[in-house]
């Protein structure tokens, strides 16, 4: 499916490819070599290029202010529809709720069938026994923190269990977050294994790693994370818990989709990026698919290497789908609260 997208004057294309095309890449054995020690780790993530912290910051200014055209907007509407992990971490939650967040996931507006499935269902390990049923079968994932989210401070066998209960009881996505005092310690070989083990333990299901870049502090940490994460296995690198502010923002998700274009070129792998929390309205999801058409390309406007970790975006969403579609919005609570 290629949907033209109108951006202010210009214009430019979205195609979305269930398949990304890999780009001619030296080989991912080419930084076989690079965990092979804590000096070796380190002389790498430090000898990446420095962020241009003012150039990143106006990109993602000057790329968050583009408008798109009416006749494509119904298109960027869906997709980000397509692309949400509908979520719900807090310590409140009930097997009531849960059961009623997967089955909007299935059907968000439950007055108009054709309005596309969320990507994923996200549930603490605890609440993946209920959801698992509703969703198995469907093509909605079901994902789950694991590894002492939203701190990260627990021995690597309690991560570990933690991540295999989740999987066993029938997640087939894990997001877990990384020991962000053993990195900004400069204990990268400490968070790379953990990383990697929880790769391993997670077994099929795929891995994506909660950078928390609003404890990280500086851009140059969010690419080193980044690449971190992806050496270790990350098969999605996220912001945020969504616990700790600032959560996702345009120029660290700049960041972040760098990294992976740029890791792609050098070994072959697309791996994916997820932006989450504090993304609320339909303006926001909109800015962030310019930003990854613009800074990774076409191949990541797909569910399978982008995501948007939400919970109460996607009745935005569905309250400008309905305008579009009818002329005029719904109440806010016409549309089941999250």
């Amino acid at each position: 499916m290629v949907a033209k997208i109108t951006v202010g004057t210009s214009a430019y294309c979205c195609g979305m490819t269930a398949t990304a095309t890999r780009p001619a890449g030296s080989g991912a054995g080419d930084l076989s070599e690079v965990a092979r020690s804590e000096a070796a780790l380190r002389t790498f993530l430090h000898g990446l290029p420095g962020v241009d912290e003012v150039g990143a910051q106006a990109r993602a200014a000057m790329l968050g202010t583009r408008s798109i055209k009416t006749s494509s907007k119904a298109w960027a509407i869906d997709q980000a529809i397509g692309m949400i992990d509908l979520t719900t971490l807090e310590g409140a939650d009930t097997p009531g709720k849960v059961r009623a967040l997967s089955t909007k996931a299935l059907r968000p507006d439950s007055e108009d069938p054709s309005c596309p499935p969320v990507a994923a269902v996200c549930v603490y390990p605890a609440m993946v026994p209920v959801a698992a049923p509703i969703l198995d079968g469907t093509g909605v994932h079901l994902a789950s923190v694991a590894t002492a989210f939203p701190s990260g401070q627990a021995p690597l066998p309690v991560k570990l269990e933690d991540t295999r209960a989740a999987v066993a009881a029938g997640a087939d996505e894990i997001d877990m977050v990384i020991n962000r005092g053993a990195f900004l310690s400069g204990r990268y070989r400490e968070v790379f294994d953990e990383i990697a083990a929880v790769k391993e333990t997670a077994g099929p299901a795929h891995l994506k790693v909660i950078l928390e870049t609003g404890e990280l502090a500086t851009y140059d940490n969010v690419r080193r994370a980044s690449w971190l994460a992806m050496l270790a296995g990350a098969d999605f690198i996220k912001t945020s818990t969504g616990k700790v502010a600032p959560a996702a923002t345009l120029p660290v998700t700049l960041v972040m989709l760098e990294a992976v274009r740029d890791f792609r070129v050098a070994t072959g792998r697309q791996v994916g990026v997820k932006p989450a929390g504090g993304i609320r309205t339909s303006k926001d999801a909109i800015k962030y698919l310019v930003l990854v058409n613009e800074t990774a390309g076409e191949d990541w406007l797909h569910p399978d290497f982008f995501r948007l970790g939400a919970s109460s975006l996607l009745n935005d969403l569905l309250m400008q789908r309905t305008k579009l579609k009818t002329g005029r919005y719904e109440g806010p609570d016409y549309f089941t609260l999250d």
